[in-house]
């Protein structure tokens, strides 16, 4: 364990300590501890900037959105193929649906363009031939969720679905054939021995889901944005890259990513505590 463990000290807790930068007004020369203490000068600016609610939202539109198609389809396709008893098209499938996770967040961007281009992507190319007009999908706001939500959950429902295979593999085979022995069909004993096997897990990962819900991705969305879909596309994490580091208001950036920070660990704490009180499932 001693590796991770380091791991998350240095890289993770340490960095923790340089949250001050939020309540000081930040001077390269001076440095972090040595710069003027500025109170909540830069959250005051943060609630008060046109932009928040905005933000606000976009992040949990997209996160919310993610969650409520992303956490079923992996369950769904894991109940699936634990049904097929063909082994060697059970294991194409798998196979096929496991292999987009390994494509890179900016191969996966490249292929998103390449489809839906208004010129010459792929699908407007078909849509041309068929008749109808071309649709610039990336320019226009109202998609670019949907966008984004389903070619993540193309290419992450393989990987997330085995843990929910390695869940069904651990349930007593005896419940099946007491099952079996009580006349239950394949949907009654999907929902009375299948459901309740992953339950378990499912909740964990709908905690650990939550309590990441306000740190979407950050590299997919911003190689997505351009600015006609940015009224949908900007979120928290992109302005924080465009306020620290584009234009180097470091303290700005800070105060925001603390925010974020602070709201995502308060969701995790909330989750964890319902978890718990309803499933007798949690983290801790």
């Amino acid at each position: 364990m001693l590796p991770p463990v380091v791991y998350f000290i240095v890289f993770k807790y340490v960095p923790m300590v340089n949250t001050v930068l939020a309540f000081k007004d930040y001077n390269v020369i001076k440095g972090i501890w040595g710069s003027p203490w500025a109170g909540t000068k830069y959250f005051d600016l943060l609630f008060q900037n046109p932009a928040f609610m905005m933000l606000i939202k976009n992040t949990l539109l997209i996160s919310f959105y993610s969650l409520i198609v992303g956490f079923p389809i992996p369950i769904l396709l894991a109940l699936a193929l634990n049904e097929i008893k063909n082994m060697k098209f059970k294991k194409t499938v798998q196979m096929v649906t496991y292999a987009p996770y390994f494509i890179s967040t900016v191969v996966m961007v490249s292929i998103i363009m390449l489809f839906l281009s208004p010129r010459l992507g792929i699908v407007n190319t078909i849509a041309g031939a068929l008749g109808f007009e071309s649709v610039n999908f990336l320019g226009n706001p109202d998609m670019f969720r949907s966008i984004y939500v389903f070619s993540d959950v193309w290419q992450s429902m393989g990987y997330s679905a085995v843990i929910y295979l390695a869940a069904l593999a651990g349930i007593d085979p005896s419940l099946y054939e007491a099952a079996k022995v009580d006349g239950a069909n394949r949907l009654q004993k999907i929902i009375n021995v299948d459901l309740p096997g992953l339950l378990p897990a499912a909740v964990i990962i709908l905690i650990l889901s939550v309590g990441n819900i306000m740190a979407v991705g950050f590299e997919k969305i911003y190689l997505l944005q351009n600015p006609l879909n940015l009224s949908a596309s900007e979120i928290i994490s992109t302005y924080v890259y465009k306020m620290g580091l584009l234009n180097a208001n470091y303290s700005f950036a800070t105060a925001v990513g603390l925010f974020n920070s602070v709201i995502n660990l308060i969701l995790l704490l909330t989750v964890n505590a319902a978890a718990k009180r309803l499933s007798n499932t949690s983290l801790w």
